[in-house]
């Protein structure tokens, strides 16, 4: 494969897009009661016990961090894309 020139607003889209939509299934998950449950797992299957609490489902928290996470893979995945068409040179 050749070493090809990424675009780089395509990449910032799609890591946004990607974190923004994992963040929205947290939040869905929050909502609905589910995310302590799977908090919980988690840290048991790492041998670790939770000091953690999930708190009350807010839909203005919701919206910030999927708009937040989504601005944060934007610019990382244009500087990414940025670095590899400087370095792939």
């Amino acid at each position: 494969m050749k070493n090809v020139e990424i675009n780089k607003n395509r990449a910032g889209m799609i890591l946004g897009a990607f974190l923004g939509t994992f963040h929205l299934v947290w939040a869905i998950l929050v909502a609905v009661g589910f995310a302590q449950y799977i908090l919980d797992f988690i840290y048991k299957i790492h041998f670790l016990s939770n000091p953690f609490v999930i708190q009350e489902f807010n839909i203005l928290t919701a919206v910030l961090l999927v708009a937040f996470t989504s601005l944060i893979g934007l610019v990382l995945g244009w500087f990414l894309a940025f670095l590899w068409n400087i370095l792939r040179k």
